[in-house]
């Protein structure tokens, strides 16, 4: 209480605003760019905003590193003492986002970025492995006292309003009560990801709409709901408002292969590699976030041009960056000149699950493959094989292109048919050595030296032959002449895990 006393002292706060009233003081916002880990930094979120983003989320950050380690706030904030990304005019309005299971640990991290932001938001959705080990995220679900207590303090003590994110259950009157819960707990705004906790990676599956509409029926009176899930093309927008009833729509994946998802357009990707590294130059971002979206924006593009793939999984700077983006312009510009030559028309063309063709040059959705369908039989009491259960959650096109959600019925089914055949007895391969001297690790299936990464990154060193794509270690020279050796992995695109 004493350090919020002293932020509201040291700064000047608007009068603090609650549910509607806030959400109309910071424009009414419809389209609403998600908070992503590593991947919703300013320049990102400036780039987004020139294409219709209303309202933007800062990437999420651990309330207990943010408030103990200025190396952290520095890293993930940088500038924030001057108010640089987050106070900016050209960055609002924003809201920033944490994680964290205590409340007085939050409030200080809270207390640090209240004077740059419009509102803190809880993370309640993160459904990753490291959610997990840090108990946070949607690992709190069901944890309703301290989601409470979280949100209450903020709610109580905080000079700004504070919002949450959450996923739902599987039950739809649980997912309403628990929505209820958080917004009497003080939310002022509440994020609604209609998928559930288990629905991640290879199981992403469709987001259940049903379910955000029934929270917006629910306490759409009282605070804005925003939906979030299924956005893939423009159109998906207003189709997901008309089916919710939601006050705005966020993206996660959807802006991130294509930040121009709330206009209409799907813009030639090499242009919008050049707006943003052109931001990033003038912001100074971090080379491993410049890299990360590129991948992204440029991803249908580097199925067909794999070598630029490659050389920009291995750019250390803003210049080899640069340098892959102009080659990659050119060659899709080339792309282009040929496919209209060759009198290409891609109007109306739909793929096999009948989502709509783009040339690869235009920035486009990434549609996940539909998963092979393993068969998993089981037995009754007389040894008999039942009926076959498909493993596989996909997007299809009815789904997809229709917003009608899979049931929780079948999806609870497919999800525990999984578990059973990640527990199911595998084949056991015996592992290949590594080759180093007294090593007992496996060495890497594509070293040329058949070595684990340590051990191949230690020959290279003592040969000086840096021959090991999988292991690669690049050599550059100081300015005094001193060969300085710094290591570079082969990058592949980071997943953009939205929080």
């Amino acid at each position: 209480m004493a350090t919020a006393a002293q932020c509201t002292a040291q700064h000047s706060f608007p009068h603090k605003l609650s549910g509607w009233d806030f959400y109309r003081s910071i424009g009414s916002p419809k389209y609403i760019v998600a908070p992503m880990v590593d991947q919703s930094e300013l320049a990102w979120r400036i780039l987004s905003r020139r294409y219709n983003a209303d309202l933007c989320y800062t990437p999420m950050f651990n309330a207990k590193l943010f408030a103990n380690q200025q190396r952290y706030r520095d890293e993930h904030w940088a500038g924030l003492k001057d108010g640089l990304g987050g106070g900016s005019s050209n960055d609002r309005p924003l809201i920033a986002q944490f994680c964290a299971n205590d409340p007085e640990i939050l409030l200080q991290a809270a207390l640090m970025v209240a004077p740059y932001c419009d509102a803190v938001d809880i993370n309640l959705g993160c459904p990753q492995h490291i959610a997990r080990r840090g108990h946070y995220g949607s690992f709190l679900m069901e944890d309703w006292p301290l989601i409470s207590s979280l949100i209450s303090t903020l709610h109580n003590h905080l000079p700004i309003p504070v919002t949450a994110k959450i996923r739902v259950f599987p039950e739809a009157d649980k997912t309403v009560e628990y929505a209820k819960m958080v917004v009497e707990s003080g939310a002022q705004m509440l994020v609604v990801h209609g998928r559930l906790r288990e629905m991640k990676g290879h199981l992403t599956g469709i987001a259940d709409w049903e379910k955000i509409r029934l929270v917006q029926e629910a306490v759409g009176h009282l605070v804005p709901v925003i939906a979030n899930g299924n956005i893939l093309y423009h159109s998906d927008l207003a189709r997901c408002i008309d089916e919710t009833g939601c006050a705005g729509i966020m993206s996660a994946e959807g802006n991130l292969y294509n930040p121009a998802i709330f206009t209409p357009h799907h813009p030639e990707s090499w242009k919008l590699a050049e707006e943003y590294l052109t931001i990033c130059d003038e912001l100074d971002t971090k080379i491993a976030y410049t890299r990360g979206h590129l991948f992204k924006i440029f991803r249908p593009s580097f199925t067909i041009h794999t070598d630029l793939r490659a050389e920009l999984g291995l750019a250390s700077s803003r210049e080899e960056i640069w340098i892959v983006a102009r080659k990659m312009k050119e060659r899709l510009i080339q792309d282009a000149e040929a496919s209209r030559m060759k009198g290409d028309n891609f109007d109306g063309q739909v793929d096999s699950q009948g989502f709509p063709i783009f040339p690869h040059w235009l920035a486009q959705p990434c549609l996940r493959q539909p998963m092979p369908e393993p068969q998993h039989t089981s037995k009754d009491e007389e040894g008999n094989h039942g009926d076959t259960v498909p493993l596989a959650i996909k997007r299809n096109t009815e789904d997809s292109t229709s917003g009608h959600s899979n049931s929780t019925m079948s999806l609870a089914a497919v999800i525990a048919n999984s578990e059973r055949a990640k527990k199911a007895k595998k084949t056991r391969i015996a592992p290949n050595i590594c080759h180093g001297a007294s090593c007992n690790n496996t060495s890497s299936a594509t070293c040329v030296h058949q070595r684990c990464k340590g051990c191949c990154r230690g020959h290279q060193y003592e040969t000086s032959v840096f021959d090991c794509v999988t292991h690669q270690i690049r050599s550059h020279l100081s300015k005094d002449g001193m060969s300085n050796l710094d290591t570079q992995e082969n990058m592949s695109p980071p997943g953009g895990m939205a929080s």
